[in-house]
């Protein structure tokens, strides 16, 4: 008989966006024809000039193990971007770079969590956030926002849950999974409560260029808090490079020195090939990246004009990232052949049983009110999502 398994990770919940773009995959592999609106990822290629850098390392037989902490030359684009895009100042011995921004995040509450420390995370969340706070033996605590407020927290809920184990927040604008971006305003009010109580801030900005309206504003360039901030970007959302697998963080030195300790003991570097490749996309023209957000933003607009016809249906049109967050709570309850929908992941197995379409249900971002549809899909496939989707509430409304 085998010894009983690892009871943290036995109970850590599947990241349901990957379990619903594998079964969608998996029907498309079998013949059927599903239209998958659940993946977060540009359906764009990779740039030319960035396959070529990578095509050009590998010829020069760059695919040796590299410094843990990334080559020095990418490091050094990485602070220059800092510098141009985010007016934050690093020094090399504070970025790391790793296999992409998720295991960024992960490497960094390694460096702040202890035990029994909190960690605020203001919901919708992105599906990781919980997941990853409990494998470090952190306790997340969740922050509901709603329609109202845009789906953004405010510096007076913030304050209330702050307590004595409260060791950071989770900050990600613009968001995954409702598009929501933040004001510069809006991040120093935040920012002031962080200050007065003495909590990092892990800020997500892999969105940061795919943004529709208003500015990003970094929570770092605020001098007095850039010692409390990590702040987590990379190559993945912006340069079409979701499978090269880079991301990278700048924070204080203590906190990237625990960093790449942990990084060094538990992956090492992340690939030199991809490593050339992002330097490519840091460094080289950044075209492509305006071409792809003009695009999305075409698709924006159709996704959002179509949902806001359709009865019940409640969304705020993102600012930011390429997902939309319908609240859809209104047929709940609703029937259709026997099937009750009870919540947002009976809504979207009922949509993919009956439509054949597959979304994300809002349950997994912790809110079941709605659901997460990606318009980082052609426009084809929206066409046609769109329609069967709007197919699937005329059946819930007869």
């Amino acid at each position: 008989m085998m010894p009983r398994l690892s009871e943290k990770i036995l109970n850590l919940p599947e990241s349901e966006t990957l379990r619903i773009s594998a079964i969608a995959k998996n029907m498309k592999a079998q013949g059927i024809d599903v239209v998958s609106l659940s993946a977060g990822e540009p359906d764009f290629p990779t740039p030319e000039h960035i396959k070529e850098a990578a095509i050009q390392a590998i010829k020069e037989n760059f695919t040796k193990y590299t410094q843990n902490q990334g080559i020095p030359e990418l490091i050094n684009a990485i602070i220059e971007k800092f510098r141009r895009d985010n007016n934050i100042d690093y020094k090399p011995s504070e970025i790391l770079v790793s296999n992409g921004a998720k295991h960024s995040i992960f490497n960094a509450l390694q460096a702040i969590c202890n035990p029994g420390d909190e960690v605020i995370i203001p919901a919708p969340y992105w599906v990781s956030y919980p997941a990853m706070v409990a494998v470090v033996d952190a306790k997340p605590v969740i922050l509901k926002t709603d329609l109202r407020t845009n789906f953004k927290i405010t510096p007076e809920q913030l304050r209330e849950v702050i307590t004595k184990k409260t060791k950071a927040l989770i900050f990600n604008s613009p968001s995954n999974p409702t598009g929501a971006v933040y004001t510069e305003d809006e991040i120093k009010k935040i920012a002031e409560v962080v200050y007065e109580k003495n909590i990092f801030v892990i800020s997500d900005e892999i969105y940061e260029k795919i943004l529709y309206e208003g500015k990003h504003f970094s929570m770092a360039s605020i001098k007095e808090l850039k010692d409390l901030v990590i702040t987590v970007n990379g190559v993945s959302k912006a340069y079409a490079m979701t499978g090269w697998r880079i991301g990278y963080l700048g924070a204080n030195e203590e906190i990237v020195k625990l960093a790449n300790k942990v990084q060094g003991q538990m992956t090492s570097n992340a690939s030199s090939i991809s490593q050339k490749a992002a330097l490519a996309a840091l460094t080289g023209t950044q075209e492509p990246v305006k071409r792809m957000v003009n695009e999305f933003k075409i698709r924006r607009d159709f996704i959002c004009s179509e949902l806001k016809q359709i009865p019940g249906i409640e969304i705020l049109v993102p600012s930011g990232a390429f997902y939309v967050f319908p609240k859809v709570s209104a047929y709940y309850g609703k029937n259709y052949n026997g099937m009750v929908i009870k919540n947002s992941n009976d809504f979207c197995e009922f949509l993919l049983k009956e439509e054949k379409l597959a979304i994300i249900p809002g349950d997994a971002f912790g809110m079941d009110e709605c659901v997460r549809i990606s318009f980082a899909a052609s426009m084809e496939d929206l066409m046609k999502g769109i329609e069967r989707f709007k197919r699937a509430i005329e059946k819930l409304g007869d």
